[in-house]
């Protein structure tokens, strides 16, 4: 019951609006990750150049610019991890601060409610951003293993499974790179969930715009024609 009481606070546009947001976030994921063979996204056509770049690392000798372009990997992951972190704590702070997230309210929207209409506001947003967190964290452990696998490939062109372990590294680098893709898309739905404060209209109005800007990113931008331009060899 005590539930209940604290969701009769948010009408069917509230709920919509929400469902929209989940929704949006959900659908998007699927179709970037299972684009159509002739209209990939750019998170497709980057495996095939993870594939095809551990082709290369079997016969590139020394391998240390390999390994430095996956510490930079890594890097990026630990940042955005980071700052995940930084946010939750803000979050949860905000949360234990009644007093002061009423004043937030209060000089956003001239509306008044109780505070739980905004704590529960704030929960949806750090549920987004704790998601984000745990996809960065994964992804980092994920391209951890990868090194691991890369270091036992043999030095050795000719053994015979020197091409089987990179293609294996190559799987754990494609599989990190999409956790860590979930990961940006979670902070990027988090930040359109923040226009919920300001109401339901302007919470569906981020999340369609959030959907276009991310849909363009996959299938529309620039760097996807770069990444479509031909070469003189086919990717594996």
């Amino acid at each position: 019951m005590e539930i209940l009481d604290r969701l009769q606070h948010f009408g069917f546009t509230d709920a919509a609006a929400l469902a929209i947001l989940v929704v949006g976030w959900a659908v998007i994921g699927w179709i970037i990750e299972n684009p159509s063979a002739h209209k990939p996204s750019v998170t497709a056509l980057m495996a095939r150049y993870r594939r095809e770049w551990f082709v290369q690392f079997v016969t590139r000798d020394p391998r240390i610019f390999d390994s430095n372009i996956l510490a930079t990997m890594r890097e990026g992951t630990t940042f955005f991890a980071s700052a995940c972190m930084i946010s939750i704590g803000g979050g949860l702070a905000l949360l234990g601060n009644t007093e002061r997230l009423l004043g937030v309210a209060r000089d956003l929207t001239l509306e008044t409610g109780p505070a739980v209409v905004w704590e529960i506001k704030l929960i949806v947003i750090l549920l987004f951003v704790a998601n984000a967190f745990l996809k960065f964290v994964w992804a980092h452990r994920l391209f951890g293993y990868c090194a691991v696998v890369m270091a036992s490939v043999p030095n050795d062109v000719a053994h015979p499974g020197a091409q089987s372990r990179a293609q294996q590294a190559a799987e754990l680098n494609i599989t990190a790179s999409r956790s860590f893709t979930r990961g940006m898309r979670s902070i990027y739905f988090a930040l359109a969930a923040l226009a919920w404060l300001l109401g339901a209209a302007p919470l569906v109005g981020a999340v369609l715009l959030t959907l276009v800007v991310i849909w363009r990113r996959e299938f529309a931008s620039q760097s996807r024609t770069v990444l479509l331009t031909p070469s003189q060899e086919p990717l594996t």
